[in-house]
């Protein structure tokens, strides 16, 4: 019988207070068959949150990275940099997890039916509401699926939880490295891995629990948020598109985010992109049916 591949679950974590705690217990006390390692990004955190992994009784399964605040996007990557598993999970720090939950997700990896696969989210407090992976709205704002009984489809994956190939998160680039703090970055991911030719999946039948926070732990700016749709709209859309995402929501400065957009490389990583895709941002939206 062929030994299970290695699993890096990967957290970024940016003052999660209790969170990263209650995550990691509900980790190490579900049932699963695979070997895994936990890999722990603390981006700048203020609060400590991290501080009990020093004595936590699995810590020989954890890896610290501590940073300065990177952001989300290259939070992730970093973890993904130092992680040593074949196949990556990334997961927010707040959830919790439901015995064979890491087996049934890996399920349809490695038996070729997806590329990339995210569970069922549920909302801590209320479990009857569930989202099943993501579509976007004619405003780019991101809207739930509904259930559909197997494996499905999805526009964009969740970066609260998924599932990929490490091959294939390095063969897309992993995250957007451009990224200012917070935005986009799960909806870029996803798009990229769909205009280059890779399949991107909901698993229903698996099922994690998710906290919904009205507010973030840290200070999003409207600024850095404008700043990623600009520099994801360069990097994979067309003339047209890009036109519709600067109305989308203009902040004061939006000449002066754009200049800086276009002063910090996307143009190069827009022609490499071209190149390097199989499909266009018209067959991703026409694919799913999206108004943009």
């Amino acid at each position: 019988m062929t030994a299970h591949p290695l699993i890096s679950i990967i957290f970024p974590a940016k003052n999660e207070g209790k969170n990263v705690k209650t995550t990691l217990d509900s980790l190490f006390s579900v049932k699963t068959n695979y070997p895994f390692e936990v890999i722990v990004v603390n981006d700048g955190s203020i609060d400590s949150c991290c501080d009990f992994l020093q004595t936590y009784h699995k810590k020989e399964q954890v890896k610290l990275i501590h940073t300065t605040g990177i952001g989300a996007a290259n939070a992730r990557n970093l973890g993904a940099k130092n992680a040593s598993g074949d196949y990556l999970i990334f997961c927010d720090a707040h959830l919790q997890f439901e015995d064979w939950w890491i087996d049934e997700l890996l399920q349809p990896l490695l038996t070729g039916k997806t590329d990339a696969v995210t569970p069922a989210i549920a909302t801590m407090g209320n479990s009857k509401l569930i989202g099943y992976g993501q579509t976007l709205k004619p405003n780019l704002r991101i809207k739930w699926n509904p259930r559909q009984n197997d494996l499905f489809e999805t526009a964009v994956l969740p970066g609260g939880c998924f599932a990929i190939p490490r091959t294939v998160f390095e063969n897309v680039g992993g995250f957007e490295t451009g990224f200012k703090t917070w935005g986009h970055e799960d909806v870029e991911l996803s798009i990229k891995l769909w205009l280059f030719g890779y399949r991107c999946h909901v698993q229903p039948n698996v099922k994690i629990i998710h906290l919904f926070r009205k507010a973030h732990p840290y200070k999003v700016s409207h600024d850095d948020i404008y700043y990623n749709l600009l520099r994801m709209a360069y990097s994979h859309f067309n003339t047209a598109r890009i036109q519709i995402c600067r109305k989308l929501f203009v902040p004061r400065n939006a000449k002066d985010i754009e200049s800086q957009v276009l002063q910090d490389g996307v143009q190069i990583q827009r022609e490499a992109y071209f190149k390097e895709r199989k499909f266009n941002d018209d067959w991703y939206f026409r694919k799913f049916n999206i108004n943009f």
